[in-house]
C-alpha cells in the first residue's frame, strides 16, 4: 500500500505525463521537425517548442540591408515572451545574402543584434529544395520575396498571415495582429 504522499506524487506525475502528451498532440504537423538551433549542438524540437503558442517564423540573412531587423524582433520577443510568443529565425542563403558560415552568422546574430530569441541552422527557405516548414508557410501566405520575410501563425498551426522585409517588426500593423493571438 502507497502512503497518501507517494499517491499524490503518482497523480501529479500522471498529469504532467498526460499534459504533456496533450501540448505535442496540439502541435500542427507541418511543425514537427528537428532542427539544429545556429551554431550549436544544441537540438531543437520545433513541436515541442512551438505546441499551443502563437509563433512569428522569419527568413533571415546576415548580409542584407534588412538585416537590422533583428533589433526589432528581439525587441518584439521581449514583447511579448511571457505572454507566449515564439520567435523564430530561418538564416537562409535563398537570396545569396548568408554569412559565410555558422559561425560568423552566430556572431552577426547573437553578438552584433543581441538576439536571444530561436535560430535554426541555415536552411533553404524557397524553390523546391525549401525546407517543409517553409513549403507549408509558402502554400498558405506565398513564398518568401526577400529576406526578414514574417510569417504569424496562431496557437493551432494556422498561417495567418505574412508580412514582407519591408513591414518593420516593430510596426503597428505586426504588434496589433501578435496581440490578436496572445
Amino acid at each position: 500500500m502507497f502512503s497518501r504522499p507517494i499517491v499524490r506524487c503518482l497523480i501529479l506525475l500522471c498529469f504532467a505525463v498526460s499534459a504533456s502528451q496533450t501540448a505535442l498532440a496540439s502541435c500542427a504537423p507541418w511543425l514537427k521537425h528537428d532542427l539544429k538551433q545556429l551554431h550549436s549542438g544544441k537540438p531543437l524540437d520545433v513541436c515541442a517548442v512551438t505546441a499551443g503558442k502563437p509563433l512569428l517564423l522569419v527568413n533571415t540573412a546576415s548580409r542584407c540591408g534588412f538585416t537590422g531587423q533583428f533589433e526589432g524582433l528581439e525587441e518584439l520577443h521581449q514583447t511579448y515572451k511571457d505572454q507566449g510568443l515564439i520567435i523564430i529565425g530561418f538564416p537562409s542563403n535563398s537570396f545569396n545574402q548568408a554569412a559565410a558560415n555558422e559561425e560568423e552568422a552566430a556572431k552577426v546574430c547573437f553578438f552584433n543584434f543581441g538576439v536571444t530569441f530561436l535560430m535554426t541552422q541555415t536552411m533553404q527557405v524557397t524553390g523546391s529544395n525549401a525546407h517543409p516548414i517553409f513549403q507549408h508557410l509558402i502554400a498558405a501566405e506565398g513564398e518568401p520575396s526577400w529576406n526578414f520575410n514574417k510569417y504569424l501563425v496562431d496557437k493551432d498551426g494556422q498561417v495567418i498571415d505574412r508580412f514582407r522585409q519591408w513591414t518593420s517588426p516593430t510596426s503597428r500593423a505586426i504588434s496589433k495582429a501578435i496581440e490578436a493571438q496572445l
